[in-house]
């Protein structure tokens, strides 16, 4: 997993309209949220409507919030750059989804699944990387998003975010061919 205390690494995507999205952009957000996400996943269609919300939520609080799907579209079309659009609207998101075609952005974060999230501080410094909450497909527990907004309210309160933080659990990104990283 990347360390805390980790800088924001750089990125430089497309997103569904075919504009170039940069970490600099963020430049003036109190908090970043970095989201590696997809559309056919079963974790992240649980999680869609509470994704939505959350942003919904934390969209006047200074908070920046980017998706990126990092899966190969070659074998998995349904999470390529114009499904991607599709989901935008049909899932109600806010912020930019973004497509990593090389998946490079995936591992310099060193992504490993879907959803996988990334907060930062004012400063760009990893401060929480963990679950959105605990609800899973199927284990009946409600989505509320309580993990990720606890650690959200205490960066935007400057106070420092738990240090108990239950790593997210998902489906693999799917690497392309020759392209898995190192870090698994």
């Amino acid at each position: 997993m990347l360390p805390l205390g980790t800088s924001a690494p750089d990125f430089k995507l497309p997103d569904t309209d075919g504009k170039t999205v940069t970490l600099a952009d963020f430049k003036d957000k109190a908090a970043l949220l970095v989201i590696f996400m997809c559309n056919h996943c079963p974790y992240v269609v649980h999680l869609r409507a509470g994704l939505a919300q959350l942003a919904r939520d934390y969209a006047a609080k200074s908070v920046g919030i980017v998706g990126i799907s990092s899966n190969d579209a070659k074998n998995y079309p349904q999470d390529g750059p114009a499904k991607m659009k599709d989901e935008v609207k049909s899932a109600g998101y806010i912020f930019p989804y973004l497509y990593d075609e090389t998946q490079a952005v995936a591992k310099s974060y060193r992504a490993a699944c879907t959803p996988d999230f990334f907060l930062f501080d004012r400063g760009r410094r990893l401060v929480y990387r963990g679950q959105f909450d605990a609800s899973r497909p199927g284990n009946g527990v409600p989505v509320t998003g309580k993990d990720l907004r606890a650690a959200l309210d205490a960066v935007l309160a400057g106070k420092p975010t738990s240090e108990m933080q239950a790593a997210s659990i998902g489906c693999n990104i799917k690497w392309q061919p020759g392209n898995e990283p190192d870090y698994f």
